[in-house]
């Protein structure tokens, strides 16, 4: 039997709360926890796959009279156990990898306009991230959350909370980078700034 992966592990508390299909999964996955851990159908599909290979779920064929049958997935004791365990320790940390930080590094070799134009590119698209934040964290998620008990949602939305604290962070930063180059403070070499010591309301972005 094998260590499930990260994404094994969540689908693995999905199964928790009931049994599911793998599109149920997918829709869920897409409505609560795609801002951190984004999966596709097949990656989904896979998973589920070696889960009940590996004893951490079980597969039941549904069959239906006028629809496809249904490849329903229930976690087993085995997977229940693995999944407690896993949540109770620190999970490996994962490699960091930004591909807008490499243009950055990079970006001496533009304008100043040229540079801006990509932060406030990077800013708009923070800013939809943002507003889809808002959205679940005013309750506008998927059904499903909605039945569940009142604990689990308080943790659900942390997650909701740290994805706010991340974007706003980053909205202040790409803000604060504009006016440092408006400045043109480059002249006076490289400046590490220490970070804002304040919390914001996310309505005021």
């Amino acid at each position: 039997m094998s260590s499930p992966k990260h994404l094994e592990h969540a689908i693995l508390g999905f199964l928790n709360y009931r049994p599911w299909t793998g599109y149920e999964l997918k829709r869920i996955f897409d409505d609560s926890i795609k801002h951190f851990w984004p999966a596709d159908q097949s990656q989904m599909y896979k998973a589920l796959s070696r889960l009940a290979d590996d004893g951490y779920a079980t597969m039941e064929v549904v069959h239906q009279d006028d629809r496809p049958s249904r490849k329903v997935y229930s976690i087993t004791d085995e997977g229940r156990a693995e999944l407690r365990e896993w949540i109770a320790r620190m999970p490996e940390t994962e490699l960091y990898r930004e591909p807008f930080l490499i243009q950055i590094f990079f970006a001496g070799m533009l304008s100043d306009d040229e540079i801006i134009r990509i932060l406030e590119a990077k800013a708009e698209e923070l800013r939809g991230e943002l507003e889809h934040l808002l959205e679940e964290s005013q309750g506008k998620v998927n059904e499903d959350a909605q039945a569940a008990p009142p604990r689990e949602q308080f943790f659900w939305f942390l997650t909701v909370d740290c994805g706010l604290w991340s974007v706003r962070s980053s909205l202040d930063w790409i803000a604060d980078t504009i006016e440092r180059i408006r400045r043109k403070e480059y002249k006076d070499g490289p400046k590490v700034l220490p970070p804002p010591n304040r919390r914001r309301n996310p309505q005021e972005m």
